[in-house]
């Protein structure tokens, strides 16, 4: 090969491989945040999983794009890993269908997918029209992409020294690696199988031969999913660890067969003269019989999983980290925004846990004071400042990707509802500020505003838990609900406000409580209105 061919390979490599990016990417902006509901709709049984893993993979062509994308929805709770083992056995046989559409011979058709997708984006405005039109054209810049890395490889029919190796090596462990290394390095197993078939079209390895390194294609893929696991939660790589797992099985076992019975003659009799019919068979083959065998013994996987990498307890005791947020490194867009909704949704709800606990032991500390709880009311604090900046350039990373508009609504909502969550955060240490300078200054309240302070903090809490994970759909009536409690935590702010005027005009408090009291009723009304402004954004990101 020369340098032309080299770059002509690269060159169709390229297209391959962007062609699967723009099919990924055309299904995400489909789909977009319904990807949640549709995973949590269609994995409810193992059959319903297998389908759900197979429809996508053969949708965007790719079960590495797949894969990735279950190890971010287990690292943030959105699947557990029972769901996740169906999805990667049919994600494996998803995979498969670019082999068979590649046997089809189609890619003389290809540049009409791919002028049909280009013209209809270009003279057509509608939006979902757009993103259909990206997956067509998508499909024909793969195959685009096939026929250029078949071409670039004709010159090694010439090459005695590679045909010599490729038809001459006994120990199949030697294929499987070769396969294993050269799909982990271009990362997509469908591009490695392309090109194992563009080089068995030309002649120059038999199916014998073929085969291993077939076999180490299915097991070099999962390379993308352990890289898109390394950061994140123990769970996410317990997906990754099942994907090894299914494929070293697979492969271990073809290995076997093939060396034990006449598998390679009777793919080659289904049909005849034409090894990359030949090649993808045997893919669809291994992939569908490792299901078949595995399918009953799914949740022992798991099971397996969980004892490879059991899970450690200072993962959960790490002061200060993010608990679901795990920034998505790998280039495939598929499910990326139900994935980023999903893990800061969760992650904005356990800042409002730590606000919500620091608002109620403020008042606590107000009633009656406690160095200690005070001292943890101040940690807490500094943690929901870090969950805050964390929070917010996640979502501010997330703005230069391209999404749904449905999805950046609610992405941009999210950084709406965190700068809240962080203000309420400071009005709660201000009242624990509130309850040093009672205890510095050695006063404290009547037992009527002690009262006063009671009923304060049972609306300040209810209107907090309102605004804990609104379901969806019913955002207006969460809204309502928080209209109502706000104008109810004004309403009780002017009339503790004159009973306090009342008390001083008696000297029945010193002015100094006087003083404090009235900055409390400032703070209580404050935290309403950020209730209200959370409860209202909530209500547009659903609009």
């Amino acid at each position: 090969m020369g340098i032309k061919d080299i770059l002509a390979l690269l060159g169709g490599l390229a297209l391959f491989l962007y062609g699967m990016q723009m099919m990924s990417n055309g299904l995400e902006a489909a789909a977009g945040n319904k990807m949640k509901a549709i995973l949590e709709k269609l994995t409810s049984n193992r059959v319903k999983g297998v389908l759900v893993g197979a429809g996508i993979t053969a949708v965007i062509q790719s079960s590495s794009a797949t894969t990735v994308m279950l190890v971010g929805f287990v690292n943030s709770g959105l699947m557990t890993l029972k769901q996740a083992v169906w999805v990667i056995m049919g994600a494996n046989i998803g995979t498969t269908i670019t082999g068979q559409l590649i046997a089809l011979d189609i890619g003389a058709i290809a540049p009409v997918f791919a002028f049909l997708g280009v013209a209809v984006m270009m003279f057509v405005k509608s939006e979902k029209v757009h993103h259909i039109s990206s997956i067509v054209t998508g499909l024909g810049v793969l195959f685009m992409g096939m026929e250029m890395m078949g071409g670039a490889m004709e010159p090694l029919q010439n090459s005695e020294a590679f045909i010599h190796f490729m038809t001459t090596f006994k120990n199949p462990l030697v294929g499987i690696l070769i396969g294993a290394a050269f799909t982990a390095v271009i990362q997509s197993s469908s591009a490695s199988v392309g090109i194992l078939q563009a080089l068995a079209a030309t002649g120059m390895i038999p199916l014998s031969s073929a085969v291993y390194i077939l076999f180490g294609q299915n097991i070099g893929t999962c390379i993308t999913a352990v890289l898109a696991s390394i950061g994140m939660k123990v769970s996410a790589k317990r997906t990754t660890v099942i994907h090894l797992m299914f494929n070293i099985f697979g492969s271990i076992l073809f290995t076997i067969i093939c060396m034990v019975t006449p598998f390679v003659s009777w793919m080659e009799a289904l049909t005849p003269g034409s090894p990359v019919s030949q090649i993808a068979n045997v893919h669809t083959t291994f992939n569908i019989v490792t299901t078949l065998i595995l399918l009953p013994f799914g949740t022992y996987m798991a099971v397996i999983a969980t004892r490879i990498l059991p899970g450690r307890q200072e993962e959960e005791e790490e002061e200060f980290h993010l608990e679901y947020i795990s920034k998505f490194t790998q280039p495939y867009a598929i499910g990326q925004g139900a994935l980023a909704i999903s893990q800061v949704e969760n992650e904005v709800g356990r800042m409002l846990g730590l606000v919500e606990k620091n608002i109620s032991q403020a008042y606590d500390v107000l009633l009656k004071f406690d160095e200690k709880t005070l001292k943890k009311i101040k940690q807490r604090e500094v943690y929901v400042d870090y969950l805050n900046n964390e929070i917010s350039s996640y979502i501010v990373s997330l703005m230069s990707n391209e999404m749904s508009t449905p999805d950046s609504y609610k992405i941009n909502g999210y950084y709406v509802i965190t700068s809240n969550l962080e203000r309420i955060g400071d009005h709660a240490m201000n009242l624990a500020g509130y309850a040093s300078d009672l205890k510095g200054w050695d006063i404290d309240f009547s037992d009527t505003s002690k009262e006063e302070l009671e009923v304060m903090k049972k609306q300040c809490l209810e209107a907090l838990h309102m605004i804990n994970k609104p379901v969806n759909g019913h955002a207006a009536e969460v809204y309502e609900r928080a209209a109502a409690i706000e104008q109810k935590i004004d309403d009780t702010k002017d009339k503790y406000f004159k009973k306090q005027l009342q008390r001083l005009k008696k000297g029945k408090c010193k002015p100094q409580t006087g003083v404090i009291f009235t900055e409390i009723l400032t703070d209580f009304e404050r935290i309403g209105d950020h209730v209200k402004n959370i409860a209202g954004q909530y209500t547009e990101m659903e609009n």
